[in-house]
């Protein structure tokens, strides 16, 4: 018998979202502390549901707990961003490749892209961005390769982030999205994965190019 999952409280779920939309907007920045207390005083609910939020998010790897510093929002840097981006690298291009031939609609990227195009803030900018990718790899046919890249999604979004931050590149990402929507629209199924893997790689060099010399090294590249 397959077991259903257990749903998270309404309260669970209402503060989880707001301090996961908070870190991935840069609200709240890494090795910030999220003090149980604060937290249920500004979302006008007891610690419980804070406490159950904050353990989720621990798995999820957007928040750090430890016994001495307590819960801090997860440091980003240069390994955090190898690692995800490493299985960015290697399960997202196929995932948009299998979806183009598999014909499937891609309104939902799209829109999320004219969503990105229209935004006046970091925070509507970074949800859109994060929309559109996971709009190019859904349809993809497999459910455990989407989920797979979901888990990693967050921690993506939180790696730029912090990126934007420190050197915003939103318009030359916006037209390297743009690039592979056409592609993928226009039927070229390798055309838009290589333009995929080209702009995630591309991303973590300017970003973190202390990650992608490391990645190199591994491939045995020079």
């Amino acid at each position: 018998m397959t077991a259903v999952p257990t749903p998270i409280p309404s309260r669970t779920q209402f503060v989880l979202d707001a301090i996961k939309h908070r870190i991935l907007t840069g609200q709240l920045t890494p090795g910030q502390a999220l003090v149980e207390t604060e937290l249920a005083a500004q979302f006008g609910v007891s610690k419980t549901p804070v406490r159950e939020a904050l353990k989720t998010l621990a798995g999820t790897g957007l928040v750090v707990m430890s016994q001495y510093k307590g819960v801090t929002v997860r440091m980003v840097d240069a390994d955090m961003a190898r690692e995800v981006y490493d299985v960015r690298l290697l399960l997202e291009p196929e995932a948009l490749r299998r979806a183009v031939l598999r014909r499937s609609s891609l309104d939902d990227a799209r829109d999320a892209l004219t969503r990105a195009d229209a935004a006046t803030g970091t925070a509507e900018r970074s949800l859109a961005n994060r929309e559109f990718h996971r709009a190019l790899y859904l349809p993809c046919g497999n459910p455990l390769l989407g989920r797979m890249l979901d888990e990693v999604r967050d921690q993506a979004a939180l790696v730029s982030a912090v990126a934007w931050a420190a050197d915003p590149s939103w318009e030359r990402e916006a037209a390297e999205h743009r690039e592979i929507l056409r592609l993928a629209r226009a039927g070229d199924a390798d055309g838009a994965a290589s333009a995929l893997q080209a702009h995630i790689a591309s991303f973590v060099r300017r970003a973190f190019p202390q990650a992608a010399d490391e990645s190199r090294a591994e491939d045995g590249q020079e």
